[in-house]
Protein backbone atom coordinates (compact mmCIF):
# COMPACT_ATOMS: atom_id res chain seq x y z
CA UNK A 1 0.00 0.00 0.00
CA UNK A 2 1.53 3.19 -0.68
CA UNK A 3 2.07 6.09 1.40
CA UNK A 4 -1.12 8.31 0.23
CA UNK A 5 -3.50 5.62 0.39
CA UNK A 6 -2.36 4.08 3.87
CA UNK A 7 -2.97 8.43 5.23
CA UNK A 8 -6.52 8.58 3.59
CA UNK A 9 -7.24 5.13 5.85
CA UNK A 10 -6.18 6.90 8.86
CA UNK A 11 -8.43 9.53 8.26
CA UNK A 12 -10.94 7.40 7.89
CA UNK A 13 -9.95 5.44 10.95
CA UNK A 14 -9.68 8.58 12.85
CA UNK A 15 -13.62 9.34 11.86
CA UNK A 16 -14.72 6.04 13.01
CA UNK A 17 -12.62 6.38 16.33
CA UNK A 18 -13.67 9.78 17.03
CA UNK A 19 -17.65 8.81 16.87
CA UNK A 20 -17.31 5.27 18.70
CA UNK A 21 -15.39 6.95 21.43
CA UNK A 22 -17.62 6.95 24.60
CA UNK A 23 -14.92 8.52 26.81
CA UNK A 24 -14.98 11.99 26.90
CA UNK A 25 -12.38 13.70 29.75
CA UNK A 26 -10.06 16.43 30.22
CA UNK A 27 -6.79 14.48 31.99
CA UNK A 28 -4.19 16.70 30.68
CA UNK A 29 -4.16 20.41 29.95
CA UNK A 30 -0.45 20.59 28.58
CA UNK A 31 0.07 23.08 25.65
CA UNK A 32 0.99 20.63 22.83
CA UNK A 33 4.46 21.84 21.61
CA UNK A 34 5.91 22.82 24.84
CA UNK A 35 5.54 21.01 28.51
CA UNK A 36 3.88 24.26 30.45
CA UNK A 37 1.30 24.58 32.94
CA UNK A 38 -1.93 22.49 33.20
CA UNK A 39 -4.10 25.87 33.05
CA UNK A 40 -2.70 26.36 29.20
CA UNK A 41 -4.79 25.32 26.51
CA UNK A 42 -3.75 22.57 24.21
CA UNK A 43 -2.52 23.48 20.66
CA UNK A 44 -5.01 23.34 18.12
CA UNK A 45 -5.00 21.24 14.72
CA UNK A 46 -4.48 24.82 13.00
CA UNK A 47 -1.87 26.09 15.26
CA UNK A 48 0.13 22.84 15.05
CA UNK A 49 -0.06 23.28 11.19
CA UNK A 50 1.57 26.36 11.05
CA UNK A 51 4.48 25.92 13.04
CA UNK A 52 5.50 23.80 9.78
CA UNK A 53 4.61 26.09 7.22
CA UNK A 54 1.12 24.01 6.49
CA UNK A 55 -2.80 25.85 6.04
CA UNK A 56 -4.60 22.09 7.33
CA UNK A 57 -6.93 20.80 5.37
CA UNK A 58 -9.66 19.57 8.11
CA UNK A 59 -10.64 15.61 7.75
CA UNK A 60 -12.46 15.00 10.90
CA UNK A 61 -13.59 18.56 12.88
CA UNK A 62 -15.45 16.21 16.12
CA UNK A 63 -15.69 17.11 20.32
CA UNK A 64 -13.27 14.27 20.74
CA UNK A 65 -10.54 14.64 17.72
CA UNK A 66 -9.74 17.02 15.08
CA UNK A 67 -7.27 15.56 11.83
CA UNK A 68 -5.72 17.77 9.51
CA UNK A 69 -4.35 16.87 6.61
CA UNK A 70 -0.73 18.92 5.52
CA UNK A 71 1.58 18.76 2.25
CA UNK A 72 4.57 20.51 2.68
CA UNK A 73 7.81 20.44 0.99
CA UNK A 74 9.12 18.08 3.45
CA UNK A 75 6.10 16.06 2.81
CA UNK A 76 2.76 14.86 3.27
CA UNK A 77 1.26 13.86 6.97
CA UNK A 78 -1.85 14.62 9.28
CA UNK A 79 -2.18 16.26 12.67
CA UNK A 80 -4.31 15.49 14.92
CA UNK A 81 -5.55 16.66 18.46
CA UNK A 82 -7.75 15.00 21.47
CA UNK A 83 -9.80 16.37 23.73
CA UNK A 84 -7.61 14.50 26.24
CA UNK A 85 -4.57 12.35 26.93
CA UNK A 86 -6.65 9.33 27.73
CA UNK A 87 -8.40 9.95 24.25
CA UNK A 88 -5.20 10.47 22.42
CA UNK A 89 -3.99 7.12 23.96
CA UNK A 90 -7.17 4.94 23.15
CA UNK A 91 -7.18 5.81 19.63
CA UNK A 92 -3.69 5.25 19.62
CA UNK A 93 -4.18 1.84 21.46
CA UNK A 94 -6.50 0.97 18.26
CA UNK A 95 -4.14 2.47 15.37
CA UNK A 96 -0.56 0.55 16.33
CA UNK A 97 0.03 -0.09 12.14
CA UNK A 98 0.28 3.89 11.78
CA UNK A 99 4.07 3.94 12.54
CA UNK A 100 6.06 6.08 12.57
CA UNK A 101 4.60 8.91 14.85
CA UNK A 102 5.43 12.41 16.50
CA UNK A 103 3.73 12.49 19.97
CA UNK A 104 2.75 15.76 22.38
CA UNK A 105 0.89 15.91 24.76
CA UNK A 106 -3.14 15.47 23.32
CA UNK A 107 -1.27 15.72 19.46
CA UNK A 108 0.05 12.86 17.07
CA UNK A 109 1.37 13.95 13.92
CA UNK A 110 1.71 10.60 11.19
CA UNK A 111 3.31 10.55 8.20
CA UNK A 112 6.69 8.72 6.91
CA UNK A 113 9.73 8.66 9.04
CA UNK A 114 11.72 11.06 6.80
CA UNK A 115 8.75 13.91 6.86
CA UNK A 116 8.70 13.38 10.75
CA UNK A 117 12.13 13.66 11.26
CA UNK A 118 12.14 16.89 9.23
CA UNK A 119 9.46 18.62 10.90
CA UNK A 120 9.98 17.09 14.41
CA UNK A 121 12.33 19.85 15.81
CA UNK A 122 9.51 22.33 15.21
CA UNK A 123 6.69 20.60 16.76
CA UNK A 124 9.22 19.71 19.69
CA UNK A 125 7.00 16.33 19.54
CA UNK A 126 8.60 12.72 20.66
CA UNK A 127 9.08 10.37 17.74
CA UNK A 128 7.85 6.93 18.05
CA UNK A 129 8.60 4.08 15.75
CA UNK A 130 6.62 0.99 16.97
CA UNK A 131 4.94 1.62 20.52
CA UNK A 132 3.39 4.79 21.25
CA UNK A 133 4.20 4.76 25.07
CA UNK A 134 7.98 4.67 24.22
CA UNK A 135 9.64 7.19 22.80
CA UNK A 136 12.72 6.74 20.39
CA UNK A 137 13.54 10.41 20.83
CA UNK A 138 16.85 10.74 22.20
CA UNK A 139 17.16 12.17 25.64
CA UNK A 140 19.94 14.70 25.78
CA UNK A 141 22.36 13.15 28.61
CA UNK A 142 22.82 15.16 31.99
Amino acid sequence: MTTFPRLAAFALLAGLVAGCSQSIGNTSDYVAAGKNPQNSAPLTVEQLATKVDCKPKMQVDATEIRTGYCKTQEGEFFVNTFASEKLKDEWMDRAPEYNPHLVGPRWTVLGPLDVLEAIQLRLNGDLHLTDHRVSQTPKPSS
